[in-house]
């Protein structure tokens, strides 16, 4: 072997290292009994399962005044878990009132029978078909879970999302389902000049144009759809009771903050779930009895 033929390889095998960093490489699997929670994260040009050391202990009888949608959703994980038929759910709705809360306590209430949840970013959903290799073959039932879901035009997430739904030759094990949270419907922005697309039959049937059909697809996908609407000034009351109670504030105490509980929520101007949240965490630290 010559010298120039050996300076060759020697390029070679520099030029193939340098393309293995940059090169997408699919997740590694992760040590599945450190918890019941994983959050998949970009590392370079590696996908990494992290798992989630402290997960959120909230619970089903936590979360006050959406019985239908916990109703809903709690049937669904339940036949997942079971193995029975289930569905993708798009949970949408105001903002602040438990979308995201009520999945984290269907893993509570059913972790203990294999149930584990791993969050995914928008950005990182070109990386979902990895994912579902990578678990294809576990014995646990896994979510995919992605929170204050939304996409801009042309995003690659969005496409991916898509096909895995529904749609591509690859598609999701029985033992994965997405749950994803969202301010928007349809999970896309929507334009006034989008209207000028509908097309208006003889008889009065309005029919979407392309361009609307395009953003209802992907929503469509989702099988069930949970919406959640704002409070009502008593359910906000209520709520914030709750959440008074579990901090071991007094009867008496929570009657009397009524008030000053209102004009909590006033000043920031909702009355969500969190909001009230909020102002049981300041009132209760505030050492009433």
């Amino acid at each position: 072997m010559n010298a120039a033929f050996e300076h060759l390889l020697v390029r070679a095998e520099s030029l193939l290292a340098r393309l293995e960093t940059i090169l997408p490489h699919a997740p590694v699997a992760p040590d599945w009994a450190a918890s019941v929670a994983f959050r998949y994260k970009k590392r370079g040009s590696a996908g990494v399962l992290e798992p989630v050391r402290h997960v959120a202990t909230i619970r089903l009888a936590d979360l006050k005044e959406v019985e239908p949608q916990k109703e809903r959703l709690l049937r669904n994980t339940a036949q997942f878990v079971a193995g029975r038929g289930a569905n993708n759910v798009l949970l949408t709705g105001a903002r602040g009132t438990g979308k995201s809360s009520l999945i984290k306590a269907c893993l509570n209430e059913f972790s203990g029978q294999g149930l584990r949840l791993i969050e995914v970013d928008k950005a990182d959903l070109v990386d979902l078909p990895d994912l579902i290799d990578l678990v294809a073959e576990r014995p646990e039932k896994f979510i995919v879970f992605c929170d204050d879901l939304s996409f801009d035009e042309g995003e690659p997430g969005y496409k991916a999302l898509k096909s895995v739904l529904d749609g591509s030759v690859a598609a999701a094990s029985d033992n994965l389902l997405i749950y994803a949270t969202s301010n928007r419907r349809h999970l896309l922005p929507e334009y006034m000049k989008e209207n000028l697309t509908y097309q208006h039959t003889e008889d009065g049937e309005v029919h979407p144009g392309e361009v609307v059909e395009e953003k209802i697809s992907l929503s469509e996908r989702f099988g069930l759809w949970v919406s959640f609407y704002p409070f009502t000034q008593e359910e906000y009351l209520a709520i914030a009771a709750q959440w008074l109670r579990s901090y071991g504030v007094s009867e008496e105490a929570i009657a009397a903050a009524r008030q000053e509980c209102l004009v909590w929520a006033l000043e920031r101007g909702s009355r969500s779930g969190r909001v009230a949240y909020q102002f049981a965490r300041d009132y209760a630290g505030r050492d009433h009895g």
